[in-house]
Parts: structure tokens; C-alpha cells; sequence
């Protein structure tokens, strides 16, 4: 009866220990709240102009040095699925290179050839969001750069899916690139005003990193849990531990 409770008690630990483990959160910023993976999603339609191209670049740098596992979409008037979900974070560092102006002009990427003049914001959105869904991504993120400027007849399927987003289990964060009113008014009124990340220093121009805060608490939940597991099995071996017998103490049967 002995063994069986003790070995109960430390099962039953060892599960809470693991169970406060997993929710730890390793990592947390405004572009992904506790540490999640998720899908960056880019805006490469002709109304981004190339001084918006800088703040594209420092979401880049963020999202490398976070060290979170990434996917990545990029859109015009179509998307295109670039990186599927959970790609390490340094598969983005070669984007880099095409929002990094050379004399004054970006380089061309490989994907402009392909799209047209118009932007469909809602079937970018739709297809980081089946991604996530795909490969059971969760938690996940969505981060979103744009201007906020979609084709008139793509508000409907727009509203519709910044809806769904907002109604997930999914986080949204949105990085707007010299947006109108307008468009921050329609965002922020179906996903709220705290969806927004500004990458920039207000009123200086100058870039800044994004801030980050880390959680350093301590974990006092998971260290009390490995500690009773510790005193549990130190228990079971001085309670139920096999009886050392001394040598020629054997019984022999007749």
C-alpha cells in the first residue's frame, strides 16, 4: 500500500510539473504575445511607396532576432504561401536584402512580375490563417504589414475574415504602413486599437527596435512541483525502499 501511494504521489507530480512547464511563456513582444509561432504576412501592391520599406525591414529584424519559428506570405492582388509555419526565423533573413535601398531604390524582389495593381488584403489573411489551421499551429500569430489599402470590392470578404481572426484563437498584429483613417478605423474597429505596432519612433523618423519585454518571473509553480517530486521519490525509497538484509541471514526451507 505503501509503494502504490508513494508511486502515485509522484506521478501525480511529475504530471503537474510538466503541465506547469508548458505554460511557461519563453518569450513575449508585441509582435508575438508569449513567445508563438505564426505567419508574417507582407504587402508588396504598388501603393507601398520605399520609405514604407524601412519599417517592413526593422519587422524583418525583429522577427529574426525574436528567434521565433515563422511563416511567411506575401500579396498583392494574389498571395503566395513563400514559408510554411514553423520555419526557423533565420529563413527570413534573405528577404532583407529587397527592403534595403541602393542608391536610393529598392532592388527588385521576384515576386513583382506576378502581381497587378490591385491589393486583396482579406485572401492574403485567409491564406495565413489556413496555413495556421493546416499544420495545427497553436497558440499562433498573425502579423500583418501593410497599408491597410484593399480593392473596394474586397471590404465584404475582408470584414468577414478579420471577424473570424478576432473570434480565433489566434492573435493579430498589424504594422500600418502610412495608413489612412479610414483604414485604421475599420481595422481597429472590428480587432480593436491594441492590435496596432508602430515600429517607429513617434515625431523622429528614426527607426527603433520594437519593444520587448521578457518575462524573467520566476516559475514558483514548476519549482515546487519538482521539488515535492523530488521529496516524493526520496520517500519512496526510505519507505518502500527493498530491506537490506545482512549476509548469512537467508532462510532455507526444509
Amino acid at each position: 500500500m505503501v509503494r502504490v501511494a508513494l508511486g502515485a504521489l509522484v506521478c501525480a507530480l511529475a504530471a503537474g510539473a510538466f503541465l506547469s512547464a508548458r505554460d511557461l511563456e519563453p518569450r513575449a513582444s508585441e509582435l508575438l504575445p508569449g513567445g508563438r509561432s505564426g505567419v508574417l504576412v507582407i504587402d508588396l501592391s504598388l501603393s507601398i511607396v520605399n520609405d514604407d520599406y524601412a519599417d517592413v525591414h526593422a519587422v524583418l529584424e525583429r522577427l529574426i532576432k525574436s528567434g521565433n519559428p515563422m511563416g511567411l506570405v506575401v500579396f498583392s492582388d494574389v498571395a503566395y504561401e513563400l514559408l510554411p509555419p514553423r520555419s526557423p526565423s533565420n529563413e527570413l533573413r534573405p528577404l532583407l536584402r529587397y527592403f534595403t535601398p541602393r542608391g536610393g531604390r529598392l532592388p527588385p524582389n521576384p515576386w513583382t512580375p506576378n502581381f497587378q495593381a490591385g491589393t486583396r488584403i482579406s485572401a492574403a489573411l485567409d491564406l495565413a490563417y489556413g496555413m495556421l489551421r493546416r499544420d495545427r499551429v497553436s497558440p499562433s500569430s498573425i502579423v500583418l504589414v501593410s497599408d491597410l489599402e484593399t480593392a473596394p470590392a474586397d471590404y465584404t470578404g475582408l470584414g468577414k475574415i478579420l471577424r473570424r481572426l478576432r473570434s480565433s484563437s489566434a492573435s493579430v498584429r498589424v504594422v500600418a504602413l502610412s495608413p489612412s483613417s479610414d483604414a485604421l478605423t475599420f481595422f481597429g474597429g472590428i480587432l480593436g486599437e491594441q492590435v496596432f505596432v508602430d515600429p517607429v519612433e513617434p515625431n523622429t523618423g528614426e527607426l527603433r527596435p520594437l519593444e520587448v519585454s521578457l518575462r524573467g518571473e520566476t516559475p514558483l509553480a514548476l519549482l515546487v512541483a519538482s521539488g515535492l517530486v523530488l521529496f516524493a521519490l526520496a520517500a519512496y525509497e526510505g519507505f518502500a525502499g527493498r530491506l537490506a538484509l545482512p549476509a548469512g541471514s537467508g532462510w532455507r526451507g526444509t
